[in-house]
């Protein structure tokens, strides 16, 4: 019976593992006293008495020790009807059903959750993304279109967009605000053209008339489960990988870096200073268009991650904190600064998602929990990857942090149990032989496995939180993309 039940699953003991962890650890109480005392009565040399408290025992340590009482598990009663679960089997027929039918719900459960395409589910919505950049973009100058586009000519992951507009999808089944603000534009696709109309008479449009389609630029899209992604939101997406792709353009200035997404990078291409002036028009113009949206808490927001990538970027330029004098490196420091650079663009973009949908402070702040935890642990599984795949992989040049004289997560955790790291960190591996050294220590420590073990930690702080909203599509899309960014390899 037992192999029969476990066959259920291609992967037994991981089904095991995520029954434990899906049922609640509210009780402690006993299977079944009942069952193994009128199983002893019967035949106290009986085989099957023996089975029966094997099964008994089993569930004892595993199923119900985190079963709710206010479960709503079933069995089968003496006609093969389904009963309510009570955990109080009275004959080791029934104990065995019982079993049978914890076992079954959940697997069953588990095996079928569908994988979610998000790509698929966000539809036209993320494919128009580049041919709108693109629009948005347009500058009366030749050399500075080509070299403003340069990086939207490669297939990027486009993860904030796709962030944001599930988000979007996500939170806009729940709670919403009582009263509509003023500068929220309402579901009214006239007045969604809005975004693409000057605040400022007389000031010229960056875009011509008819540039965008009606129907399907200034109209909600609708999920067969009635979640929506507004004109604004879709938006905003442009906006935030606009944002990172101008940090992108002043992080390979800044870094020196011969190659971006397999392809020369714009400085390599332009040189740096048309790379550095097609950063800055890429936040002007998205700074343009999110004044556009015309909703204040989003442009404080999204005018706080801009602020937030100079700050961390400064933050990695010293790469210390001075405290009393002394140049001290610590994990809080790391943190801070991986937060600025990466954590902070996801987390508010996220935010201001669920913003434009006039959802409450409560969900805001769910969306800002899981964009930067999300964040945080794509900047973490990012730092491993310079130590674990090749430039190809990448996309960029691999093992250039240390190059660079950063100590991320890796050669953090390596310093615990290597003292010797601590001169290197501090110049920054700036000697013959530092980077080579710094490396191999990395290697022999358990340095890359803890990064990984830190990372997981903030993938489960967010999809704990964006557990917190209704369920939907959306949602399980959004906890998958989390899962999934532990077992990336770009």
């Amino acid at each position: 019976m037992i192999l029969a039940i476990t066959r259920r699953s291609t992967r037994p003991s991981i089904a095991r593992l995520r029954i434990r962890t899906l049922l609640p650890t509210t009780t402690t109480r006993a299977y079944s006293k009942a069952a193994a005392a009128t199983a002893k009565q019967q035949d106290d040399q009986s085989p099957l008495s023996k089975i029966a408290e094997g099964i008994n025992n089993t569930l004892r340590s595993t199923v119900m020790p985190f079963q709710s009482p206010n479960s709503t598990a079933s069995h089968a009663d003496n006609s093969g009807n389904a009963v309510p679960f009570t955990g109080e089997a009275a004959t080791w027929n029934q104990a065995v059903r019982e079993a049978q039918s914890l076992v079954k719900d959940d697997v069953d459960k588990l095996e079928q959750q569908p994988i979610i395409d998000p790509a698929k589910l966000v539809g036209r919505d993320l494919w128009d993304l580049k041919g709108n950049i693109a629009k948005l973009l347009g500058s009366g100058h030749p050399s500075l279109n080509t070299v403003a586009k340069h990086y939207f000519s490669a297939d990027g992951k486009h993860v904030r967009p796709l962030l944001v507009l599930l988000i979007a999808q996500a939170t806009s089944i729940a709670p919403k605000k009582s009263t509509q603000p003023k500068d929220i534009t309402h579901h009214n696709e006239n007045q969604y053209r809005s975004i693409d109309t000057p605040i400022s008479n007389g000031l010229q449009n960056i875009l011509k008339d008819g540039v965008f389609d009606q129907q399907t630029h200034y109209t909600p899209s609708i999920t067969h489960q009635g979640c929506t992604i507004l004109p604004t939101q879709r938006r905003l997406a442009e906006i935030s990988e606009m944002i990172h792709t101008a940090s992108l353009l002043h992080d390979d200035v800044i870094d020196a870096s011969a190659t971006r997404r397999n392809l020369p990078s714009a400085n390599a291409s332009f040189g740096n200073k048309m790379a550095v002036l097609a950063g800055d028009f890429l936040l002007a113009r998205a700074s343009l268009t999110l004044a556009r949206l015309r909703n204040s808490e989003c442009i404080e927001l999204m005018a706080t991650c801009l602020a937030n990538l100079v700050e961390g970027e400064f933050m990695q330029l010293k790469n210390t904190r001075d405290k009393d004098g002394k140049a001290k490196i610590t994990f809080d420091y790391y943190i801070e600064k991986t937060y600025m650079k990466t954590g902070s663009l996801i987390a508010q973009s996220c935010k201001s998602s669920a913003v434009l949908g006039n959802c409450t402070s409560e969900v805001n702040d769910i969306a800002f929990q899981f964009g930067r935890n999300l964040g945080l642990a794509f900047q973490l599984v990012d730092d491993m990857l310079d130590f674990t795949v090749t430039a190809a992989d990448l996309g960029k040049p691999a093992g250039a942090d240390l190059k660079l004289g950063l100590a991320t997560a890796p050669v953090l955790f390596a310093w615990e149990e290597f003292p010797e790291l601590e001169p290197l960190i501090k110049r920054k591996f700036a000697n013959e032989g530092d980077v080579e050294k710094a490396r191999i220590l990395v290697y022999q420590s358990d340095g890359l496995k803890k990064t990984l073990a830190l990372a997981e930690e903030h993938c489960n702080l967010a999809i704990t939180a964006i557990k917190k909203l209704p369920p939907s599509d959306a949602r399980s899309a959004l906890i998958q993309l989390t899962e999934k960014l532990l077992t990336r390899r770009h």
